[in-house]
């Protein structure tokens, strides 16, 4: 069959070029309107019950990611021209399009009662722009007498303060966000020039995800050209000839823009995952390239007794006969390494899944059909291009293997029993934990700005809790909210979380106004003082829009005045200590609250956590059902259980001392590192599928011997396993340039599983097929 494949493809190679060529440029039209994923990364089924409690938190309350926040630490606070300079970037930042608020210590109120005494009224606290020295003082002084705003807005005992930037929701998840938050940083760099001696930092997750969206476009970039560029390197110290270097960066440039296409054209966008495809398809690529030029120049060598003609033609059917097959299963087990992802819940897993494993089978396609009809039309392999057959340094190197698969087989399997006993040892140690921004590096002034917040307000991570009381107008009088207060209480003196936000600071705070800002009185009202401030909750319409406490209420409890929430800032604890801290709030809750309530913990940190859950255990799944796959694929190649068993063994010992490494280097299991299992997976049974196809190929030619057939493999396959080991090994190499610490590991844990997993081929499969063989008779 696939003789006469390659027969149809020399037969019809000009039809068949012209329709690639403009399949291609079909395909680059969709792939230059791909978009830039500007969601965070849905890893949460839709029907999972954390989903759904936060899509419906969001309903009633609206998001609760859409603030950055500004921070300053700065002794001199409320010395005039520092003070009026921090006025200046709060009017500036009002002036962003689509900020919808700025909250900071300028545009602060208190509560006053008015002229009757019957209703509380608010009063700007900073209302002279103009102020002098001696009225700024007089105004800061009345301002901290507020117990309201400590913590939330400045921390008194580190002269740090915060400015919060509400952003619309909307133009956050859309290509207007890259410009709204260009303005914000640049009013934020015109404060920090006015005041260089002050502290000055800028963090919250509109700004993270923004920055780190724009990071994986650049990075895209970069990666693609840097492999593409060691790729030319390569290929042209390879096969010294710069028309099949630029033949294999034609197979492969092809590859990328269909693969961009097709995230186009299934709906998707990039996201960091699917950011990694055309670099991906690059260095999968082009080992397809030299496997089947190197079959051409080797089956070209071979018919020199034909005439040049029809040598060159026999050598290139030989080539695709030979290598379609074997390149064919290749792809596939690198697609089902990938593409196993697709099946998972996660979104972001998935789309990187479909978009993977389709790519890596277009790949084939391209190659199976491009090589053979353009070198067709190029001139016969000249001697100079084929000296690389004849490369000293790994024909001594194969040697050495061939002597350790001889002559010590002992010694082989003794260190490798040694190296898997390290590695299991290494898997102990081995932990599973996550954070916000942990793929970036510790310098990176992203994480040195959420660190400034965590040191100073106790983190940006939101975390909200809403009490439900399960029937219409169930939060009426003060019971309820002094049972908030309680839970507030307990939140206030965890280490990890700020002072909480609900309607019962709102209620302290009146509390404080009704007693002429005693900041004793900073409490839940007395029955006295509950008759006049109860009735506060009920004010609407022009009444709230003068009273900053109605707006407080309005957005802390539902028309319905069933549910109400707490809101909290928090530190980025990571997915190992967020658990454990989750479950005391729920117990002190439980304690707190009788069955009439309903208590549901949500937010961004609870869909954080259940995200790299769900991640982290749909790749330990997708390994399993890789490994099951790719092992049916390689029973039905070779029909043979001895066989199924000699290639498993070399590709699995590779992950255990990559997981190994992480162990004992401290790397830990999270989305971005447990990717690097699949994906090595997939490409190192390459070199497994190429060692065994030739090995059964050669089998009869020695009547069944299967040490003259090992040996001969060994050193037909060799070179290419090496050249193409090395080409993979430095096109993972590449991403260790990322910024991401996933990527980073992607890069390094890769090319170390390769490199395992070449000298497991090479060395270990050699000697269990040996082994095997004596054992069977």
């Amino acid at each position: 069959m696939w003789k006469r494949l390659a027969e149809f493809v020399l037969r019809f190679r000009l039809p068949l070029l012209i329709l690639f060529i403009l399949f291609t440029g079909l395909m680059g039209y969709y792939a230059a309107k791909v978009k830039l994923s500007y969601d965070f990364a849905k890893a949460i089924p839709t029907d999972h019950p954390k989903y759904l409690d936060y899509q419906a938190f969001k309903q009633r309350f609206g998001d609760d990611g859409n603030l950055v926040v500004v921070g300053v630490r700065d002794s001199l606070f409320f010395q005039q021209d520092h003070f009026n300079t921090y006025r200046k970037l709060q009017e500036q930042l009002r002036a962003v399009p689509c900020v919808e608020d700025v909250l900071g210590i300028p545009g602060t109120v208190s509560l006053m009662r008015d002229s009757s005494g019957e209703r509380l009224i608010s009063e700007k606290i900073f209302s002279i722009e103009t102020a002098t020295q001696e009225q700024l003082d007089s105004q800061a002084q009345r301002f901290r007498q507020i117990l309201f705003y400590r913590q939330l807005l400045y921390n008194p005992k580190t002269d740090a303060y915060l400015m919060a930037v509400r952003v619309n929701k909307d133009s956050m998840n859309s290509p207007a966000r890259v410009n709204i938050v260009d303005r914000i940083q640049t009013a934020v760099a015109d404060y920090r020039q006015s005041l260089p001696e002050v502290e000055t930092h800028i963090s919250g997750l509109p700004l993270i995800r923004t920055i780190l969206a724009v990071r994986i476009q650049q990075e895209m970039k970069w990666f693609l050209l840097a492999s593409l560029g060691l790729s030319v390197l390569i290929l042209l110290l390879f096969f010294r000839s710069f028309t099949t270097t630029m033949l294999s960066m034609t197979v492969v440039i092809t590859g990328v823009v269909w693969s961009v296409a097709l995230i186009h054209l299934m709906g998707f966008k990039i996201t960091l995952l699917t950011a990694l495809l055309p670099s991906l398809v690059v260095v999968i690529g082009i080992p397809n390239c030299i496997y089947f030029i190197n079959k051409y120049h080797t089956a070209y060598l071979l018919a020199y007794d034909l005439p040049e003609t029809e040598r060159k033609r026999r050598a290139l059917v030989d080539m695709v006969s030979k290598m379609g097959v074997v390149t064919l299963f290749c792809n596939i087990t690198a697609a089902i390494g990938l593409g196993v992802f697709a099946f998972t819940k996660s979104a972001v897993l998935s789309e990187f899944g479909w978009v993977a494993g389709c790519s890596i089978l277009l790949i084939f396609v391209v190659s199976f059909v491009l090589l053979p009809a353009v070198l067709s039309y190029l001139p016969a392999p000249k001697p100079r291009e084929l000296k690389y057959l004849d490369a000293r340094w790994i024909a001594r190197w194969l040697t050495s293997i061939d002597d350790w698969v001889f002559q010590h087989p002992k010694k082989v399997m003794g260190v490798t029993v040694v190296l898997v006993l390290v590695s299991m040892a290494g898997i102990l140690r081995l932990k599973s934990v996550a954070y916000l921004v942990d793929d970036l590096p510790k310098r990176d002034p992203i994480y040195q700005d959420m660190k400034f917040f965590e040191t100073h307000f106790n983190g940006i991570m939101p975390l909200e809790i809403v009490v439900d009381a399960k029937k219409k107008r169930g939060l009426r009088g003060l019971k309820p909210f002094r049972l908030i207060d309680s839970l507030s209480t307990f939140l206030a003196a965890q280490p990890e979380m700020n002072r909480p936000l609900s309607v019962s600071e709102g209620l302290k705070l009146a509390t404080q106004a009704f007693n002429d800002q005693d900041t004793s009185a900073y409490r839940m009202p007395g029955d006295f003082e509950a008759v006049f401030l109860m009735d506060l909750l009920n004010q609407r319409g022009k009444e709230g829009s003068k009273n900053g406490l109605s707006k407080m209420m309005q957005a802390f409890i539902d028309s319905n005045k069933q549910y109400t929430r707490i809101s909290v800032s928090m530190k980025d604890v990571g997915t190992e200590k967020l658990p454990g801290l989750l479950q005391r709030i729920e117990q002190e809750a439980n304690r707190i609250f009788d069955t009439s309530y309903r208590i549901t913990l949500t937010g961004t940190s609870i869909t954080f956590l259940e995200g790299s859950k769900f991640i982290i255990n749909g790749l330990k799944e997708s390994i399993f059902w890789a490994f099951l796959l790719i092992a049916l694929c390689m029973l039905y190649l070779f029909r043979s259980l001895r066989i199924l068993f000699c290639s498993l063994i070399p590709n699995l010992i590779p992950l255990l001392v990559t997981a190994g490494i992480m162990g004992w280097t401290g790397v830990p299991l999270k989305p971005s590192t447990v990717l690097v299992f699949s994906v090595a997976l997939g490409i190192a049974v390459d070199i497994t599928i190429r060692f065994l196809v030739n090995y059964r190929q050669v089998l009869p030619d020695y009547d069944g011997d299967v040490s003259k057939a090992v040996r001969s493999t060994v050193q037909q396959t060799g070179l290419s396993i090496v050249y193409t080991s090395l080409v993979l090994m430095v096109g993972f190499i590449i991403f260790c340039a990322s910024r991401f610490g996933g990527t980073f590991a992607l890069g390094w844990l890769t090319s170390v599983t390769l490199f395992t997993a070449t000298l497991t081929n090479l060395v270990v499969l050699p000697v269990l097929l040996n082994l095997l063989a004596r054992i069977k008779k």
